[in-house]
């Protein structure tokens, strides 16, 4: 699935507009293999990583996924790992083999690797089960020797170890190499005889990127501030890659924390100027820049994400929340559906095996097809926005043999019309800096408004997210067969001529 922007990235004309991509991709770092870029991004409790290709660090294209779910606590089972899971993690390749690296801030580093970053990715490895730690990049000297950096948890300070060259274990106790003001996110970068780490500081809403180099891996390092907000509206600028082009280009990708859109990537040049990585413009932030010297173009694509559960795998736009349970969900029981089978919950917070995506740019509009015919007594299902703080959802409420539309907006309560429909159409029209509303109909045509505007809102380091869920309070659950996703929207969106990597 190819990502590009309709509203902002490539403009057409060899320039780009800032933010590259207008979605939550979150701690963003990137790598080049000959004349092809990768990037991956935390997710956190949502499960799988994205890996995103890309042939000009402005057009991206979604290919995979790292891993379906985290088997080393049950608190992803219990729907008790919100805002823990992958955060930050590092891309790199090495002797033929692509490896990945994160830490979850209670239970300890992990790492992946693959052939090709299409996958299939390794079943993630534990290289030490510790707390507190976070934000790991791996580095492999000249020399063959293997190292690893890492950040710990509250920010600081920057530490070292040594690792063995295949990436699975650390062999010392490490080093303290750097400490700053909120020193996190190092990625660990080499040129011309020179060490050099990438550290975002100061905070993910007010802060900078800072280079810090030495002839030593392990210092003493000296510093600059290479990249901060001065006088543009993109705040932070936060942590994310540095990658080189063929050319001898040199670019650096990273987050803008984007209030309820999430954290969104923005792209800046990087001239070397005294064996300095002096970022954007006189070290403030592009918003508007000449594309990556790089020949070729992507083709055009729609503005849409949709699917009608043709397939018998999900796309890697779909992520659960928390660890699925693969028994109650399947698109193969009844071909052309996507069928959620009913888990008990207390609320929608703690509802297993809701499947999301991610909110595309600012605007957007969503409608779903929903068939309750084999909802059973107490059972609830439909679509939600993500959150902690305010409940936003509409669907079904099955009793006995009678239907209930109830939509929450803004944790307010609408009821709607009892139906004997068992087909049911939901719409949302999405503005993140205006109204966001909840419809229904019974025929595709006539729609109902139902419920006040929707509070949308980030939660757990995530921006707001769309899903589709269902649960129950008693009784024995039931199936909720989505025949029908369909996203229109001014962000990212998709191709389907992209080559498979």
């Amino acid at each position: 699935m190819m990502i590009k922007n309709n509203t902002w990235g490539d403009l057409g004309n060899g320039y780009y507009r800032n933010p590259v991509l207008n979605a939550d991709y979150s701690d963003p770092d990137v790598i080049r293999t000959g004349s092809d870029f990768y990037m991956i991004c935390s997710d956190f409790h949502f499960m799988g990583m994205p890996v995103l290709h890309s042939r000009d660090l402005v057009n991206w294209s979604l290919i995979s996924q790292v891993y379906r779910r985290l088997e080393f606590s049950p608190q992803y089972d219990r729907m008790e790992g919100y805002g823990k899971g992958s955060w930050a993690p590092a891309l790199r390749y090495h002797n033929g083999l692509y490896y990945l690296y994160f830490c979850t801030p209670d239970e300890g580093l992990y790492m992946s690797t693959a052939k090709v970053p299409a996958g299939p990715w390794s079943s993630l490895h534990e290289v030490k089960r510790i707390s507190g730690w976070e934000d790991p990049c791996p580095f492999w000297d000249d020399d063959g020797k293997a190292y690893l950096g890492h950040s710990i948890v509250g920010a600081g300070p920057i530490i070292i170890h040594r690792m063995s060259p295949d990436g699975t274990k650390l062999l010392d106790e490490g080093r303290i190499v750097y400490t700053g003001k909120i020193a996190e996110g190092t990625k660990i970068y080499k040129r011309n005889g020179l060490y050099y780490l990438i550290i975002p500081e100061g905070g993910v809403e007010n802060g900078w990127q800072t280079a810090a180099r030495s002839t030593s891996l392990y210092g003493p390092y000296e510093r600059k501030t290479v990249l901060s907000q001065g006088k543009t509206a993109i705040n932070g600028p936060h942590q994310g890659g540095m990658v080189e082009l063929e050319s001898g280009e040199t670019w650096f990708l990273h987050f803008q924390s984007a209030g309820v859109l999430g954290r969104v990537c923005h792209l800046q040049p990087v001239q070397w100027i005294d064996d300095w990585p002096v970022m954007g413009l006189d070290e403030e932030p592009v918003t508007i820049f000449k594309k990556p010297g790089i020949p070729g173009s992507f083709p055009v694509c729609s503005p849409r994400i949709s699917d009608d559960f043709e397939s018998p795998e999900l796309g890697p736009q779909w992520q659960w929340n928390h660890n699925p349970v693969d028994t109650n969900w399947t698109l193969t029981e009844r071909p052309g559906y996507l069928r959620l089978k009913s888990l008990p919950a207390r609320d929608i917070i703690h509802a297993r095996n809701t499947l999301t995506q991610r909110l595309m740019g600012n605007t957007g509009h969503i409608s779903i097809k929903l068939d309750t015919s084999f909802m059973t007594h107490g059972q609830t299902a439909g679509i939600a926005f993500t959150g902690i703080h305010q409940e936003n959802w509409i669907g079904v409420i099955k009793s006995d043999e009678n239907l209930r539309i109830k939509a929450i907006t803004s944790n307010i309560t609408w009821n709607g019309p009892v139906t004997g429909n068992k087909i049911i159409f939901f719409n949302t029209d999405i503005d993140i800096n205006g109204s966001t509303r909840f419809s229904f109909s019974f025929d595709n045509v006539d729609f109902f408004t139902l419920g006040g505007n929707c509070t949308l809102e980030s939660a757990f380091w995530k921006g707001a997210r769309i899903g589709l869920f269902t649960y129950h309070h008693n009784g024995k659950g039931g199936c909720a067969d989505f025949d029908l996703f369909y996203y229109n929207h001014d962000g990212p969106c998709e191709v389907n001529d992209e080559k498979k990597q």
